[in-house]
C-alpha cells in the first residue's frame, strides 16, 4: 500500500467497466459528489451488508448530490450475480486489473488466521465536485459505516 490519498489531494481518474454492461469514470461524474468505496470481494458477509446498507440509503446520497460507486476486483460477471441476488441499487466497478485498487492504495498485504496474501482493504473514498479528495475512511468496519458516511455528504452542505 504506497499511496496514502489523504483530504485535499487530487482524486486518482479511474474508467471502470460496471455491473450491467455499464460503464464509469470519474471524469463522466464531475460535478458530483462521489462515494468510492472499496471491498475485498463479493457475496461475501461484510461485503454484503456494505452493499445492501449502500443501496438501502440510495436515495439518501441522491439527495445530497452524491453517486455512490462501489469497486472490487470481482469480474463484471460476479458483480452481475451479485447485484441481482441481493437486489444492490449501487453502481458496482469491476477493477480486474487491480490498477485502481493500486492508485487508490488500498491493494496490499493483509493477514487473516495467521495467513498472509494480498487483497483490497476496506476503504472509502469521498470526492468532491472537482475531483478532490473531501474525507478517507480506512479500515472501514461495516456496521454504522454507510450512516457515518452520509453524515459527512450532508454536513458538506452546511460549509
Amino acid at each position: 500500500m504506497a499511496k496514502t490519498l489523504k483530504p485535499g489531494d487530487p482524486a486518482p481518474p479511474f474508467d471502470l467497466p460496471t455491473a450491467g454492461g455499464g460503464h464509469v469514470s470519474l471524469a463522466s461524474l464531475k460535478g458530483k459528489r462521489v462515494i468510492l468505496y472499496f471491498y475485498p470481494k463479493d457475496d461475501t458477509p461484510g461485503c454484503t451488508l456494505e452493499a445492501l446498507n449502500f443501496t438501502e440509503k440510495t436515495k439518501s446520497f441522491a439527495a445530497a448530490k452524491a453517486v455512490v460507486l462501489g469497486v472490487s476486483r470481482d469480474s463484471v460477471a460476479k458483480h452481475d450475480k451479485f447485484a441481482a441476488k441481493h437486489g444492490l441499487k449501487v453502481q458496482l466497478g469491476a477493477d480486474e486489473t487491480g490498477e485502481v485498487t493500486e492508485a487508490y492504495g488500498v491493494w496490499g498485504e493483509k493477514t487473516l488466521y495467521g495467513r498472509k496474501f494480498m487483497g483490497i482493504e476496506r476503504a472509502t473514498f469521498l470526492i468532491d465536485t472537482k475531483g478532490k479528495i473531501a474525507h478517507v475512511w480506512r479500515k472501514v468496519r461495516v456496521p454504522g459505516h454507510v450512516e457515518d458516511v452520509l453524515k459527512v455528504v450532508n454536513a458538506m452542505d452546511a460549509k
